[in-house]
């Protein structure tokens, strides 16, 4: 039954990262990627309405749900992620696997890819393109990696003591930071992404995940990296999500350039779905996009059809 799961942990040098998995360990591998902040809750209602006969193994990034936070002094590389993923699938001893993930575990998963496509059977990228494109201006770019390099000191130079909450100003505080999550995702996310104490619930997720560090292309680069893995990937956008064009276009020209791209240069390499929904459409409204997927698991031929 696939509403049953289990618990994996994966030693890393730093501790373990953490897993959870739903169907029989034999069956069709299919390792399932997070977003920023977010943990394997993420994919606790899309996937007992995806195919029964394929292994599922949703992992914590490093820092995120209940895998161990990085080492002190380490800021969170956007590689280091991708790490995390290598060391999981060389632990389970997969040889070839499909790949899915939600926003910036789309984008892990899209790295991983490129990376290492002999390991990589299909790609399913949830509210995301695959890419963290590159700023416009240089000078935005310098900025951002500056502040990430500031942020991590101060943060270390505080040595805070996470803050303690009640479930009901916890879940809160979840849901103002992320006007597309309902309540009930929220606090399927909460279960996994907060821990109980004395004085109440506090957040697992380790404060430097906002200081990462990102590899970021641009579009000429993303498309020629796209066309080596062609045939085997399936785009998932939400109408009210993150990356609707009529919202790219006020805040980041780049994003727009590459969507228009994959619909016009790669439209017969890259399936490309838009859904009614918000950015959690698979977690908030799973039945959306459980058939897409489901049959795009599931196809035989070269090229998967919906």
């Amino acid at each position: 039954i696939l509403g049953m799961f289990s618990e994996l942990k994966f030693p890393v040098p730093w501790g373990h990262v953490a897993a959870k998995a739903w169907g029989p360990s034999e069956g069709y591998p299919v390792l399932c990627l997070h977003g920023w902040l977010d943990n394997a809750n993420t994919f606790d209602k899309l996937i007992p309405l995806l195919p029964k006969g394929c292994y599922y193994v949703a992992m914590d990034f490093s820092g995120h749900g209940l895998s161990s936070h990085r080492p002190a002094g380490s800021p969170y590389h956007f590689l280091d992620y991708v790490s995390d993923v290598r060391r999981v699938t060389a632990a389970l001893q997969w040889r070839r696997f499909t790949l899915m993930g939600h926003s910036m575990g789309g984008s892990v998963a899209g790295m991983f890819c490129f990376l290492y496509p002999e390991l990589v059977d299909k790609l399913i990228l949830l509210e995301s393109l695959g890419f963290l494109l590159a700023p416009e201006d240089t000078e935005v770019w310098l900025k951002s990696e500056r502040m990430a390099i500031d942020t991590l000191l101060s943060l270390e130079a505080k040595q805070q003591t996470p803050k303690a909450r009640s479930r009901e100003a916890a879940l809160q505080r979840l849901l103002e930071a992320n006007r597309h999550l309902t309540a009930e995702g929220g606090a399927i996310l909460l279960q996994r992404g907060a821990t109980e104490t004395p004085a109440g619930l506090v957040y697992n997720r380790d404060m430097r995940v906002h200081t990462q560090s990102r590899e970021s292309f641009t579009v000429e680069q993303c498309v020629k990296i796209l066309r080596k893995v062609q045939d085997r990937i399936l785009i998932i956008l939400a109408q009210d999500g993150l990356l609707v064009l009529e919202k790219i276009d006020s805040y980041n020209h780049f994003m727009k350039l590459l969507r228009q791209e994959l619909e016009s240069t790669l439209k017969e390499q890259i399936q490309l779905v838009e859904v009614p929904g918000s950015h959690f459409v698979h977690l908030n409204e799973p039945e959306v996009v459980s058939g897409i997927i489901g049959n795009f698991l599931t196809a035989q031929n070269t090229r998967a059809r919906l």
